[in-house]
């Protein structure tokens, strides 16, 4: 009996031994800084120099406008000193999707894949990731970290390399970099690529609860983590700075959505709660909800006691400043001013 004992725990020591060994070897190697998270070990991707090489796909929507803003987003990245590779998926299109899942899927693969890409730009949102991500396979990608950006449907790949350990950046996408409204979103997406560090200010608000908190930050869009939820990438708050944000929809339905989330437990144990843009909320003309997007979000949190901030410029509008999604950031929330802050 003692010699089976003996004999689990050398397993286990073993395999940790060799765990840590592969951190720091991709370390070493220059693929990748490993940072310590609340639950977990972080990887965080090389960040970018010039004359790296970065990919714009599309792994949802078709590429609308792709002649316009592939050549101004083109020339913004390259202005950065950056080579911009185009994915196959880029052009294609079947019925809303930027080809078919297949060819999605295989084009974001081989980026997934390729050493030399060190940074992957989803072209637009809408959907469509969901469909593809199941089989996406991320061993190569683990050895060779890169960044990975985007938002709304991107939201799905964030999850996944949270679950990962990878720190990724929800931030603003190609689609419109043409747009002059999004000077300010651009900017802080190449702060975050090229210094790892990124501060978010926002206005008080009187739905605000005041408080300091540092901790991991995750979500995004609030319909695709409830889309996942029961799914293998069933985003983990516990101990998390939760943000949130969504466009076009109804107000039931955001009730809904936040109901799920406080019964299956994600509201309770966060370290604190951010809601970025609420864009389009609707309501029915004929049987008006009778509460505002901010009054719902407040009623299901009033019982807890984390800090909570309203109206960041996360989400579909401008502004969209670019968060490091998984790493460790600073939320502070007080009467005169909010913040949250990364310097990693």
């Amino acid at each position: 009996m003692r010699a089976h004992i003996f004999s689990l725990r050398f397993y286990i020591l073993i395999g940790l031994f060799y765990f840590i060994l592969s951190q720091f070897f991709n370390i070493a190697n220059g693929q990748g800084k490993l940072l310590q998270g609340q639950n977990m070990p972080l990887v965080f991707p090389p960040l970018l120099k010039q004359q790296d090489r970065v990919a714009i796909v599309a792994p949802a929507w078709w590429a609308i406008d792709k002649d316009i803003t592939l050549k101004q987003t083109k020339e913004i990245l390259q202005s950065w000193g950056l080579e911009v590779i185009i994915g196959k998926s880029i052009g294609p299109r079947c019925g809303q999707f930027a080809g078919n899942d297949n060819l999605r899927l295989n084009d974001l693969q081989a980026m997934l894949d390729d050493p030399t890409i060190k940074a992957i730009f989803a072209y637009r949102g809408g959907h469509g990731t969901t469909r593809i991500i199941d089989k996406l396979e991320f061993t190569r990608f683990l050895q060779y970290p890169k960044w990975l950006i985007g938002f709304s449907d991107l939201t799905t790949m964030h999850l996944k390399l949270h679950q990962l350990g990878v720190v990724s950046i929800h931030g603003e996408m190609p689609r419109h970099f043409p747009d002059s409204l999004y000077q300010s979103s651009i900017n802080s997406l190449k702060l975050a690529l090229f210094t790892g560090t990124t501060k978010l200010t926002a206005k008080p608000n009187i739905h605000n609860r005041v408080g300091d908190v540092s901790a991991p930050v995750v979500g995004g869009n609030l319909m695709m983590i409830c889309a996942n939820i029961g799914t293998e990438i069933d985003l983990d708050t516990k101990g998390k700075i939760l943000v949130l944000e969504d466009v076009g929809e109804q107000l039931y339905a955001i009730d809904r959505m936040l109901v799920q989330l406080k019964r299956t437990g994600k509201l309770a144990h966060l370290a604190g709660l951010i809601v970025g843009s609420m864009v389009g909320m609707q309501d029915k003309k004929h049987m008006a909800f009778g509460k505002s997007v901010q009054a719902i979000i407040k009623e299901h949190v009033t019982e807890y006691q984390f800090p909570v901030a309203f109206n960041f410029p996360i989400g579909h509008k401008a502004p969209n400043i670019a968060f490091i999604h998984g790493a460790i950031g600073t939320l502070s929330v007080t009467e005169e001013s909010v913040a949250l802050s990364f310097d990693t």
